[in-house]
């Protein structure tokens, strides 16, 4: 599929923020620059719907984070930290965030799923029926998989500074 940009298009933006977090973190050991990466994903195009998709946890230590997303017009959409007995921790978001791809699809032209996670690719392969899906993640922690099935990927290693916060340096790690 061509990938088609243009300043009508409707565009809708679901971010991994998790998979940001520690991919940056792991990466460069910085935090993500979300305006920066928003802008990247919206392109000059109309920004129908954008959500990012956050853990809470019991310390609460988040609330100013979601308050600056909110500010840049990302909608926030939490859900606590599950911590098992065995003191192992989950917090993900991938059924949600599919769920409200495939619901907001109908009305848009293009989705960026803004993570690296390749548990995403059936998401991308169905709404690709629909409409035009876009990837945006830091390319070394990327799947592969991913990358191929979108029908463009953007790369924010490709200019980490531009897409971090408290870059010590632009050399990722190894």
């Amino acid at each position: 599929m061509t990938v088609i940009k243009h300043k009508e298009q409707r565009v809708g933006v679901f971010i991994d923020t998790q998979n940001l977090y520690h991919s940056a973190r792991n990466l460069y050991k910085a935090r993500v620059n979300f305006g920066a990466v928003l802008k990247e994903a919206v392109a000059g195009r109309k920004l129908v719907h954008a959500v990012a998709y956050v853990i809470t946890t019991e310390a609460g230590d988040e609330k100013h984070f979601f308050e600056a997303l909110t500010k840049l017009g990302i909608e926030t959409k939490t859900k606590d930290l599950q911590i098992f007995h065995t003191g192992t921790k989950k917090g993900d978001w991938d059924v949600g965030l599919a769920v409200d791809a495939i619901k907001t699809a109908p009305r848009l032209d293009t989705i960026v799923i803004v993570s690296g996670d390749g548990d995403f690719v059936p998401l991308v392969q169905y709404l690709q029926t629909m409409t035009q899906v876009e990837v945006i993640s830091f390319g070394k922690s990327t799947s592969s998989k991913l990358r191929e099935a979108a029908d463009d990927f953007i790369d924010l290693c490709e200019n980490p500074r531009k897409f971090l916060i408290g870059v010590p340096a632009v050399t990722p790690r190894t």
